[in-house]
């Protein structure tokens, strides 16, 4: 089912104009957004071509290719971690609206802020731990357990740095409510 926008979003540019550099950083994340999504949306392509690629093979040489699955997940990997601070710009997230209408909007905003802080609690550990798995893979040299043993550093680093993007898109909508309040 489809909803209209999220309450916040109406109020999010008007609070960002009060405050140039707040209104800096949310244009520089969303450019920064709008250019992985097509980057990741390449890599969707690319995981597609490279199974499609394999089963082809596979089906018309019985020879298998040693390499495909993981190329396939590790862009697969990417597009999903290095797309979710555009997800959450545009609020495109799973969320249970049971109690939304019933709220009022004050009551609403509140409720989306706290979910903010603690959204960005989570997603602050998670990258922390995400840049911790990625120097381990990058200092000791780890490697996927396949043939092809292709550095596990770089599926990290994309998880790494889509969480890191992700959790400043999280702090900016964070900061929205509390810089629109302060104009006022």
């Amino acid at each position: 089912m489809m909803h209209g926008p999220v309450p916040d979003q109406n109020s999010r540019s008007k609070a960002a104009t009060g405050n140039g550099l707040v209104a800096a950083f949310e244009r520089v994340l969303a450019w920064c957004n709008n250019v992985i999504v097509v980057f990741a949306a390449i890599a969707l392509i690319a995981a597609c071509a490279v199974l499609s690629y394999s089963v082809l093979w596979r089906a018309l040489f019985h020879s298998p290719n040693y390499w495909q699955d993981e190329a396939a997940v590790f862009l697969l990997v990417g597009a999903t971690f290095m797309t979710s601070a555009y997800v959450q710009q545009q609020r495109g997230h799973i969320g249970i609206e049971a109690f939304v209408g019933l709220l009022s909007p004050t009551v609403n905003r509140i409720r989306l802020w706290l979910v903010d802080v603690a959204s960005l609690l989570f997603c602050v550990f998670f990258a922390w731990k995400s840049w911790t798995l990625a120097h381990e893979a990058w200092v000791d040299g780890q490697v996927s357990n396949s043939m092809w043993s292709p550095p596990l550093a770089i599926p990290y680093v994309l998880m790494a740095f889509g969480m890191t993007l992700l959790c400043m898109q999280i702090l900016l909508q964070i900061i929205l409510p509390i810089a629109g309040a302060a104009r006022r």
